[in-house]
């Protein structure tokens, strides 16, 4: 893993030769001829470098931040699913994410596709979680209209922490009584039987949950973009290429003017770019 953005003195000191002379640096602390950071050191980053890499703002309200992995054309899955697109050290960014969140919103799609399973306490992420006065694992948010999920999962039936159930109003009420029989906890948030994106993220925070960390799928991830409660995106860029007709990272009806985000930081290994993005 190197640093490519942004490039800072303790940067450029990774780089070969160490680093620059005393007044030999430009104004932002990088010597000449080392800006673009390109050639420092690849290294394996341990868990408590990324967790400092990807740590939450220091925010009063929930910070809604998307975890999403992406080919080279376009490409949010193959044959349905992330994983083949992935990769190891994508996989460990995965991890530090969810051992950074109070909960993870997902769409109940990627639920089914991707065979969701509780998220668990990690050994590293103990004594951070504990500072940060959080539980010992993230809380899973299911977002669904119909409740068609099978509640005899893991993910309903053994969670280390409840599973919630993100659904409106009129949704059925025999699946709802099904979910709170499993022993998700079911909460409305929305006037019809879909979910509100912004009531959504309002009722997480109500409830003390605000590092916020939706993994899609590309439809709900579509709905957040669109209601402009996006806070930060989190994009592997995966350097490969499907062709065929897979979804974007994110889909649905477009929003009238293009959201604009500033890049706030770039990571690099075995050809992954790890982007993370805020919204201007």
């Amino acid at each position: 893993m190197r640093r490519l953005f942004p490039v800072t003195y303790e940067t450029a000191a990774q780089a070969p030769g160490g680093p620059p002379e005393a007044g030999g640096a430009d104004s932002e602390g990088v010597s000449p001829g080392t800006s673009s950071g390109a050639d420092v050191t690849d290294r394996e980053w341990g868990l408590g470098e990324l967790a400092e890499a990807y740590a939450y703002p220091e925010v009063s309200e929930p910070w809604l931040r998307a975890n999403m992995v992406s080919t080279l054309d376009g490409a949010a899955q193959h044959e349905g699913r992330s994983q083949p697109i992935s990769g190891a050290t994508d996989m460990r960014v995965f991890g530090v994410l969810r051992g950074l969140a109070d909960v993870v919103v997902v769409g109940a799609e990627t639920v089914r596709q991707e065979g969701y399973r509780p998220a668990r306490a990690r050994e590293a992420f103990v004594a951070l979680r504990e500072a940060a006065g959080q539980g010992p694992a993230p809380a899973i948010a299911v977002v669904t209209a119909s409740l068609d999920l099978d509640f005899s999962l893991p993910l309903f039936a053994s969670p280390l922490v409840p599973t919630l159930v993100l659904t409106g109003a009129a949704a059925p009420p025999d699946r709802i009584a099904a979910a709170e029989k499993a022993g998700a906890q079911v909460v409305i948030a929305g006037d019809g039987s879909g979910v509100d994106p912004a009531r959504a993220v309002r009722a997480l925070g109500e409830r003390g949950l605000t590092r916020l960390l939706t993994e899609g799928g590309p439809r709900l991830l579509g709905q957040f973009v669109a209601a402009g409660v996006l806070d930060e995106l989190c994009l592997t860029v995966s350097p490969m290429l499907t062709a065929g007709d897979a979804q974007r990272i994110a889909s649905g009806p477009s929003i009238a003017v293009p959201q604009r985000f500033e890049l706030v930081s770039l990571l690099e290994e075995a050809g992954f770019l790890y982007t993370r993005y805020r919204r201007s």
